[in-house]
């Protein structure tokens, strides 16, 4: 049996898919993060190329997630009002709102990028999604650049968003960050 104080507590936390998704988006944006990084950054020598495979992979998988979550979002997930004043709630939106747009365009250049480069994608070997589009060397670099924008674009404003459960959790105390934590 549950009480009052449970109940009041699950009304006002967000349900396990979207909790599951939410945290299944932050590993795969970080990861995916890692390893561009990690790839593009480290000497031709140490063999990290295969990375590149990898983050393909993550790739589709985000894309996945994203459809996913914004399916579940439209179809059954709990929606929580922003917490704040005046000026933050609006605020806490709108960079969800960016967070969700970001995404949908980085996958939507990361696929276009690819494809642009004339490259199947394979999800770690299981199946390939063919190139759409003939290889376009200069659109490709320039899809590239936006590409890599995005990414970091989208690094700065999940950390902003991460330091800002943070703020919530150890300074303002408002209990904004159990809400999507998978366990109160």
């Amino acid at each position: 049996m549950t009480s009052t104080t449970d109940n009041l507590v699950s009304h006002n936390r967000y349900d396990r898919v979207t909790i599951a998704f939410h945290w299944l988006t932050a590993a795969l944006v970080v990861v995916l993060f890692g390893t561009a990084f990690a790839w593009n950054h480290s000497p031709r020598s140490w063999g990290l190329h295969s990375l590149e495979g990898v983050h393909v992979s993550l790739g589709i998988a985000l894309a996945a997630a994203l459809v996913g979550r914004l399916a579940w979002r439209a179809i059954a997930g709990r929606r929580l009002p922003a917490v704040g004043t005046a000026i933050t709630a609006p605020l806490s939106r709108l960079v969800h709102a960016l967070l969700y747009a970001l995404l949908a365009v980085q996958v939507g250049l990361g696929f276009g990028l690819r494809w642009l480069q004339g490259e199947d994608f394979s999800f770690f070997g299981l199946f390939s999604i063919p190139s759409l589009f003939t290889p376009d060397r200069a659109t490709s670099h320039q899809i590239e650049s936006l590409h890599n924008l995005a990414g970091w674009t989208l690094i700065y404003v999940a950390g902003a968003h991460a330091l800002a459960a943070l703020f919530h959790r150890y300074v303002l105390k408002d209990g904004v960050l159990r809400r999507m934590l998978p366990t109160s």
